[in-house]
């Protein structure tokens, strides 16, 4: 069965303003619910209180990081289960292991193309037991290419 976007609440957390901006007004434009979180204090405060059916996280944020709130918000029994995307502009392989450990379902790496946050988006909503998915061949283009 095919999500419905209209009813599927999606937190994204980046502390880039213009990215925040960009990816909520694509994900709205695309039917989703959209909030968003500037911080991993304000994304564990608001992945609490509003329990949204999916979290995109950016990996460096400032104080609290994406890393540090994903083990938070995985520990937590309320916010456990949520399925988690790690964004981040780094593509090392060491990085994209440590999001898979810290209970990460997803890692997109940015600038990301917007069909494939949502082809990510979608795969977890209609099952967010499937194990993560990462697509190392970019990554290997990106270390070859600096």
């Amino acid at each position: 069965m095919t999500p419905d976007p209209a009813r599927t609440h999606i937190l994204i957390v980046d502390d880039y303003a213009d990215a925040l901006e960009i990816w909520a007004i694509y994900l709205h434009g695309a039917g989703y619910r959209v909030s968003t979180a500037i911080d991993g204090a304000s994304a564990i405060a608001k992945a609490r209180q509003l329990l949204p059916d999916l979290i995109v996280l950016d990996l460096e944020l400032p104080g609290i990081s994406g890393f540090e709130a994903a083990r938070t918000l995985r520990a937590d029994p309320e916010t456990a289960d949520i399925p988690l995307i790690a964004a981040t502009g780094y593509s090392h392989l060491r990085q994209l292991d440590l999001a898979r450990e810290v209970g990460f379902d997803a890692v997109v790496v940015k600038p990301c193309d917007p069909e494939t946050l949502l082809s990510e988006i979608a795969r977890l909503i209609a099952d967010p037991v499937d194990p993560i998915q990462l697509d190392r061949s970019n990554v290997n283009e990106r270390h070859e290419n600096g």
